[in-house]
């Protein structure tokens, strides 16, 4: 097949999806086509390779579970979810940065009262977070929902562990009157995304490492306000400039402050030391 013929086949295929009634995913499908196609003319796309693409994406597939979502994983590793997330909030101006939701959310995290530990018991160095949520004006947001979320001192989320271990290291809070929170958990530490799938053997191809910087994610949510999902990264750490999914932010980068063994301000008892952090978030209007 000639560059002409090439290319003729790529605008009948076009010409198919031209009476799709919705535009917009017209639009999509049209850039999508063109897109795919270039590529594979680009690259001289031969047929053993695009066999071997295709065997990816169905191991990809097969390794998806209600606990694991490895399309989510693949879209992170090559940046599209980064892209899509930064797209999104190109109006967004002074709200807080936002980063990846990550493949470890969960819709029924347990509720807590402020001042609540969330580590449920689990090793590591306690941590005191201290965060307020502001709108647009700087005005406080009481009763703003903040779900929060991080990985345990192995650097496993609760949700890869057995079936019935239970959450922990996760909650969904409310700011109070004056839109602070404050609860206990403990300190995260770097850890690997699960890289002993197909995302996982893309990576080693690659020369790449499976990475991320510690970290602790948060979803703010308040009425009249654009949700905003974000982390905090962890000052000082390693991998802060090689995050696995590109989802580190400079401004998004805290420094924690580091207590002496003995009791902390509310009393608890800290025998090995604690860590604090504090930060101010700033939501976007509703569109």
């Amino acid at each position: 097949m000639n560059h002409a013929s090439e290319a003729a086949l790529t605008d009948r295929v076009l010409a198919q999806y031209r009476n799709t009634p919705d535009p917009r995913l017209r639009q999509i499908l049209s850039f999508l086509i063109t897109h795919l196609h270039g590529f594979a003319r680009e690259t001289g796309l031969t047929f053993a390779e695009w066999q071997q693409g295709i065997a990816f994406l169905t191991r990809v597939g097969q390794m998806c579970t209600g606990d694991r979502q490895e399309f989510i994983l693949l879209s992170d590793v090559l940046g599209l979810s980064m892209l899509v997330d930064t797209i999104d909030h190109r109006n967004a101006d002074g709200a807080s940065e936002s980063t990846i939701l990550g493949p470890f959310f969960v819709e029924d995290a347990p509720d807590l009262p402020i001042d609540a530990a969330m580590d449920a018991g689990q090793s590591g160095v306690p941590l005191r977070v201290t965060i307020d949520v502001k709108g647009g004006e700087g005005q406080p947001l009481p009763d703003a929902e903040v779900i929060v979320w991080h990985s345990d001192n192995d650097g496993l989320y609760d949700i890869q562990h057995e079936a019935g271990s239970g959450y922990f290291l996760r909650g969904r809070f409310r700011t109070d009157a004056q839109g602070c929170l404050r609860f206990w958990t403990i300190t995260p530490p770097p850890y690997p995304i699960p890289d002993d799938g197909p995302v996982g053997d893309l990576l080693g191809l690659a020369g790449r490492h499976p990475w991320r910087p510690a970290h602790v994610h948060f979803l703010i949510a308040a009425e009249q306000h654009r949700t905003l999902v974000t982390h905090l990264f962890i000052g000082g750490g390693d991998y802060l400039d090689s995050d696995v999914v590109f989802g580190v932010k400079q401004a998004l980068v805290v420094d924690l402050e580091r207590h002496a063994a003995g009791r902390a301000p509310d009393g608890r008892d800290c025998p090995q030391g604690w860590n604090s952090l504090s930060y101010s978030f700033c939501l976007a209007p509703s569109a």
